[in-house]
């Protein structure tokens, strides 16, 4: 496939992802679209006629923004991951609203084992930073790859601090890779291509415009396998990454705060309704997640691995038909698309299962 093609899809205007990748799915490669009539994609589900006659409009202007992209590219070494290449981050894979592009610079493992999602109020008080460093550094006995946005604040503070105790952080961007937003971050961000790195859906001449930031969320919800929120109010960022994180069957963790600090009434609430777990430690994540059993496991009792109920069900479906594509295992579960992707990862890690091309999987 062409890479400049599979850039210029995501350059046409108003077409996001869900539509990109059922043109591509339709129509069987990206490069195919350059040559389709109006009929070809009014033929496609999601594309109504006005839309069509956008596309038709618009993507020879798409394909020249993606010429200057692929210059901005190989000028700057940055790596583009494909959602339906081998090298697209797993847990983002299978995700609808995933992007059909992705733009990374970066040494970190895209694919680790354990990732953790931290994200918090620009303006933390000292408590937050506290809090935000010790959990931070107490995650690295677990080997655990460091999730957030790059923001002010505490965003910054799980960044830096991963940076400093040698753990592999990835920052997700909500603009282009030709800049750094905040400025300030800017030796940060050095350091972190060196020991982690930055990935971003959008291409390099994109602006950190208001309305890119909660697409920037749902990403770091995606990657994270639990997302942690340190110091937030009711509304902002920090609590559309723990709904998403909720949508996507995440865990949400929060630390509490004094009940009369602004900044403590989102993590608080959270606790309270019983949509995020309180946390004082990374500890505690441990405990949640289980690593202290899974890291203490013996060798032979991991080739028994205990499984979930849904787990098993997914194993049996999968061993008695030798390999099976992933909607037809989300028709026998009948469970929702995020969270049929979320089990298979973890089948993934466990060594219990593999992915095989066009969407299929088999047993280990």
């Amino acid at each position: 496939m062409s890479l400049l093609h599979q850039i210029a899809i995501t350059k046409i205007n108003n077409v996001g992802p869900v539509s990109a990748k059922s043109i591509i799915a339709h129509l069987g490669s990206p490069e195919a679209l350059w040559s389709a009539s109006a009929a070809d994609l009014v033929a496609i589900p999601q594309i109504a006629q006005i839309t069509a006659q956008q596309i038709l409009s618009d993507r020879d202007d798409a394909l020249s923004r993606a010429e200057i992209e692929l210059k901005f590219i190989e000028k700057n070494k940055v790596s583009t991951l494909y959602y339906l290449n081998d090298d697209y981050p797993r847990r983002l894979k299978y995700f609808d609203q995933s992007p059909v592009m992705l733009y990374y610079q970066g040494s970190a493992n895209l694919n680790p084992q354990r990732t953790i999602g931290i994200v918090g109020t620009r303006k933390p008080s000292e408590y937050g930073v506290i809090q935000c460093e010790k959990i931070v550094e107490g995650l690295k006995t677990y080997g655990v790859s460091i999730i957030s946005g790059l923001a002010y604040g505490i965003d910054t503070t799980s960044h830096r601090k991963s940076v400093e105790t040698g753990q592999e952080t990835i920052g997700v961007l909500g603009h282009g890779l030709d800049m750094v937003y905040p400025a300030t971050n800017r030796k940060l961000t050095q350091k972190m291509v060196n020991h982690g790195g930055l990935l971003t859906e959008f291409g390099h001449d994109s602006k950190p415009d208001r309305e890119n930031f909660p697409l920037r969320n749902r990403i770091i919800a995606a990657l994270s396998d639990a997302v942690i929120i340190v110091e937030s109010a009711l509304r902002g960022g920090s609590i559309i990454t723990a709904t998403f994180a909720d949508s996507y069957n995440k865990d949400v963790f929060a630390v509490p705060g004094r009940v009369n600090d602004e900044m403590s009434t989102g993590p608080n609430k959270l606790i309270k309704s019983h949509k995020a777990h309180m946390i004082e430690s990374a500890k505690d994540i441990a405990y949640i997640m289980r690593w202290d059993e899974i890291n203490n496991q013996p060798i032979q009792a991991q080739l028994f691995v205990e499984l979930s109920d849904r787990e098993q069900s997914i194993v049996d479906y999968i061993r008695s038909h030798k390999e099976l594509p992933i909607d037809t295992l989300q028709h026998l579960m009948q469970i929702p698309a995020s969270e049929l992707s979320s089990i298979l990862i973890q089948l993934e890690f466990k060594g219990i299962v593999r992915p095989l091309p066009g969407k299929r999987y088999m047993m280990q």
